[in-house]
């Protein structure tokens, strides 16, 4: 019991780490404002919440965000990491959950589609309440000034409403999808690595 644990904490470990990392790999998106860079370091997340379930899948999300917070946290005074926590936690919850619920690649690709479509709801009302005013009293960094870099990509973008419909949303629908892709196509090579302990285990318990 406590080597099932041990080993399911490394392995969360490990993918946080990865997470960690991929978070410095950003690329920007034209039709988008330059502060909007599409990163994939929920891809991890997102195949620990279908290997090890969805609390897994948060715990991989707060690891990478601390230690991002550690390495480059004082640039955004930390906001920064808490949006990618939040919007990260509920993409990655949401497709765990539907998933774990009856494992099949149709669950998957439902728990994937719920999931964008969760993290985009919450983005646009996080960003509108949360965020932006963070922003905006803690750095100093007035909405005025971020509804006006939206407007210069798109000419629809006008106030802090039009930012949330123009770019927000749109974006992290498009980042969910490109996720969502990716965790497809990687999941199948990489669980029997993540599930070597329970087989193991089950293999043992059989024997005995």
């Amino acid at each position: 019991m406590k080597n099932g644990k041990l080993n399911r904490l490394v392995k969360m470990s490990l993918l946080g780490v990865i997470g960690f990392l991929l978070m410095f790999i950003e690329v920007p998106i034209p039709i988008f404002p330059s502060f909007l860079k599409i990163d994939i370091s929920d891809l991890p997340a997102l195949i620990g919440a279908f290997a090890l379930g969805p609390a897994a899948g948060i715990g991989i999300e707060l690891l990478k965000n601390i230690l991002h917070g550690i390495f480059k946290g004082a640039e955004t005074a930390f906001i920064g990491e808490l949006a990618n926590f939040v919007v990260g936690s509920v993409l990655v919850f949401s497709a765990g959950y539907v998933y774990n619920k009856n494992k099949s690649r149709n669950s998957a690709v439902l728990g994937l589609v719920v999931g964008t479509i969760a993290m985009t709801v919450v983005a646009s009302v996080f960003n509108y309440f949360v965020l932006l005013p963070l922003y905006e009293k803690v750095l100093h960094f007035p909405i005025n000034a971020i509804v006006a870099m939206g407007s210069k990509v798109n000419s629809h973008i006008t106030d802090i409403n039009s930012l949330i419909v123009w770019s927000i949303a749109p974006f992290n629908l498009i980042k969910g999808a490109v996720v969502s892709a990716l965790t497809m196509a990687a999941y199948k090579s990489v669980s029997s690595i993540l599930h070597e302990d329970v087989n193991s285990n089950r293999d043992l318990v059989k024997n005995n």
